[in-house]
């Protein structure tokens, strides 16, 4: 690399400059600086994207190994007069000019012949991979501690020979792979709030889950010590655990931020106890400062957030100094209180159903009776009731919902008045409000600096044409996002020309948010579909708001009404009518949570417990769907078949017939002089190792019992039962014993006994 090349990216490497691993910088202003660092990366390399494919290839020539026959030249070294110019900015060689390396002296085009037949998409990763290299160079020529620099030098190593043999960077070694160790710090913060805080009142809860997502989120993006700065690590194997675990860090979560050419990992989720312990006294005192700094410049519900940390942090201290923690076992249970609150919740349920006048069991009949497949109306009632109960709540997903809605966030902020939707647009014959203007301007601010590869004249064209509007997100009183789009009522469509949020507002939701405000606006005024042009950074976000590259419409509706793109690709949403997309998830949701309470009313109906069945064990090939225990009792009905004319005693002619004939075979064999080693079960006392052997043991004591609770609804589960007792005495006792003989004996007996009722085909 040139020394051209090494300052001319010294912007975009900033990042260990302004957060290096001191203890000073880790804080509020620490975020700040890393969202920065990364934006300038991300940028950069969509300046590289953008440039022409000559440029492009002069590019990844300087890191291509030359393809001459013999040549060692690992990259095209740039003519010395031509040092002081910026490939990327307004230098491109001819391709016949040579390599300016002593030992090469081929031609540019000799270093780039292999790159002849590469995609578009393949070259911006190779080009972005390039950038990563670049930035991890400068970080580390400015990094100042030895063990840092090493890992800096391994990553850059390791990405500039997967830019020579066009690869993925994998990192494999002796660090192993994530995650490093069960159960995670998430996973135990999350344990730690139901241990500790499980019984309080929905809205406690909620706030004591909004602090641990706030210190996971601090963790995740905290700057960690170098080893060689920890002073308070004096045990031998405390300063190798934390070398090893710093290292782990710096490969797999804090460089990966940076370069996008590695895979990254969340801190919380990839390191466990032996992490936290480590850094948990720094980051404790380090949050506490920064909680009396930042608490009055916060706004009052984030107050109230900060007010609670200092609780939080010292509770959860307790619990990671703790050796015998409960938060941090595999095993972890929510604590007896919570169990009691959730059976109270179910006793409530059961008092409602009460009033209603009709008890559960005549609940039970009607389904079992009913031929009507829809629930009655009280009954989804009464579950609409228990879920807007303030006390009702899924106590295991209340900490970090799992699929939370992208734009529950936004959406909380809008009932809250912290942000507003409105449409502005520009008029030659109406007069436009100085506020409606003065947007207009914030939006093309906005948009120019999300998307810098739109000219400004371009963009001030449509932002200000009368012919297109913006849906504009207003906080604070300016606006920090919108989506520009024109409307063509006469095809029915609406075109959407740029969608952009400001960079310190992303991933909160707002996008997501937007998108749906838009929808809604559309569908008030008749408008069924959207078509835009995206590029490919774009792409992922309009599948993600329903849009799709197969194109609904056809091609005479859009066709020289919408702008085209070269490079972009066009996608299509279509809309429903009857959906209000503001409140979808919230629906869906609310949804769910109903159909969730629906079985949990139903589990609580029958709460009987049936015996598994065991008779494939012993060579049953199959039973009748109706012949499972339970099975009836839940709802279930069999399909009309005709009836076996063959066996008048089977279950589907007449279950008490068949029980009374089973009973008289039953009490024959029990009376039967071999049946003495039968009758009841073995004992384990007597015999210790019987159980050892036989892992479903029977007896003719428990088949009384199971028939006089109507198991056997089939004579095959009785059969089976029968043939286990035997099986299981011939497979623990050798053929000479006495208890052998019996088997055989009273297994000949009872095959004649069902031989004469008509119940033995075998």
């Amino acid at each position: 690399m040139s020394e051209n090349q090494k300052h001319q990216n010294g912007e975009v490497k900033q990042e260990k400059a302004e957060s290096n691993h001191g203890g000073s910088n880790n804080g509020g202003s620490q975020e700040t600086t890393r969202q920065d660092s990364i934006e300038r990366i991300m940028l950069r390399k969509q300046k590289v994207y953008q440039l022409p494919r000559n440029q492009k290839l002069t590019k990844l020539s300087m890191y291509s190994s030359c393809q001459a026959n013999e040549c060692r030249c690992s990259g095209w070294k740039t003519p010395e007069e031509n040092r002081h110019k910026d490939v990327e900015v307004d230098y491109c060689p001819d391709f016949a000019e040579e390599c300016r390396n002593p030992n090469c002296k081929h031609s540019l085009e000799t270093h780039i012949q292999h790159l002849g037949d590469i995609t578009e998409e393949q070259m911006n990763e190779l080009l972005g991979a390039i950038v990563d290299v670049e930035n991890l160079y400068m970080s580390m020529l400015r990094e100042s501690d030895t063990d840092t620099k090493k890992v800096y030098a391994y990553l850059f190593r390791l990405l500039r020979q997967c830019i020579l043999t066009r690869t993925q960077a994998v990192i494999r070694g002796p660090l192993g792979d994530p995650p490093f160790e069960q159960p995670s710090i998430s996973k135990a913060v999350t344990n730690f709030v139901l241990h500790k805080y499980g019984h309080l009142h929905q809205s406690e809860l909620d706030s004591m889950t909004d602090v641990a997502k706030t210190f996971l989120h601090c963790l995740n993006h905290w700057n960690f010590e170098a080893p060689s700065a920890r002073q308070d690590l004096v045990n031998q194997e405390d300063v190798s655990n934390y070398k090893i675990n710093y290292t782990r860090w710096l490969v797999f979560c804090h460089v990966p931020a940076f370069c996008s050419s590695l895979r990254h990992f969340e801190t919380s989720i990839v390191f466990g106890r032996t992490l936290l312990k480590a850094v948990y006294q720094y980051v404790y005192q380090q949050l506490l400062m920064r909680c009396k700094i930042e608490r009055d410049r916060m706004p009052p519900e984030k107050r109230i957030m900060l007010t609670q940390l200092p609780k939080f942090l010292e509770a959860l201290k307790q619990e990671v100094v703790n050796e015998d923690s409960p938060i941090w076992s595999p095993n972890f249970k929510p604590a007896a209180s919570l169990l009691l609150h959730k059976t109270k919740r179910a006793h409530e349920g059961s008092s409602m159903a009460g009033g209603t006048g009709k008890k559960l069991g005549d609940a039970k009949r009607y389904k079992k009776e009913s031929d009507c497949e829809d629930l009655p109306d009280e009954v989804v009632a009464r579950a609409l009731k228990r879920i807007n109960d303030s006390n009702y709540s899924s106590r295991a997903e209340v900490v970090f919902p799992p699929n939370a809605p992208r734009d529950e966030a936004a959406k909380a902020e809008e009932n809250r008045r912290e942000i507003e939707f409105h449409v502005v647009g520009n008029s030659l014959t109406k007069p436009v409000t100085k506020q409606s203007m003065l947007w207009l301007l914030g939006l093309h601010s906005v948009f120019a600096h999300q998307l810098p590869g739109m000219p400004r004249e371009y963009i001030s064209q449509l932002v200000f044409d009368p012919k297109h509007k913006t849906l504009a997100l207003i906080k604070e009183g300016r606006p920090i996002g919108g989506i520009c789009f024109r409307t063509f009522v006469s095809q029915g469509f609406t075109e959407i020309v740029f969608c952009a949020v400001t960079s310190s507002e992303q991933v909160k939701g707002y996008g997501t948010h937007l998108m749906n405000h838009l929808k809604d606006y559309s569908t008030q005024r008749g408008i069924k579909h959207f078509l835009t042009y995206a590029d490919e950074f774009a792409i992922g976000y309009f599948k993600k708001q329903g849009f799709s590259k197969d194109i609904k419409v056809a091609r005479h509706v859009y066709a020289g009404f919408i702008k085209e793109y070269e490079g972009a690709t066009l996608m299509h949403c279509e809309l429903h009518p009857s959906l209000i997309y503001t409140q979808f998830s919230s629906v869906i949701r609310k949804q769910k949570e109903i159909v969730k309470e629906l079985i949990t009313q139903r589990q609580q109906e029958v709460q009987k417990v049936h015996p598994g069945l065991t008779c494939f064990k012993e060579g049953v090939r199959s039973i009748p769907i109706e012949s499972i225990p339970g099975l009836r009792e839940v709802g279930w009905r069999p399909t009309f078949r005709a009836q076996r004319t063959a066996r008048p005693l089977e279950e589907s002619a007449d279950p008490d017939k068949l029980a009374n004939s089973l009973s008289g075979v039953l009490l024959a064999v029990r009376q039967h002089t071999a049946a003495w080693p039968f009758l009841k079960p073995v004992n384990q006392a007597e015999v210790p190792d019987y159980y050892d052997h036989i892992k479903y043991p029977m007896d003719l004591k428990t088949m009384t019992e199971r028939l006089k609770n109507k198991y056997y609804v089939t004579r095959r589960l009785f059969m089976a039962d029968m043939a286990r007792i035997f099986t299981n005495c011939r497979l623990y006792n050798s053929p000479e014993t006495e208890y052998y003989r019996c088997a055989n004996t009273l297994e000949r007996y009872f095959q004649t006994k069902m031989k004469e009722i008509g119940l033995w085909d075998k």
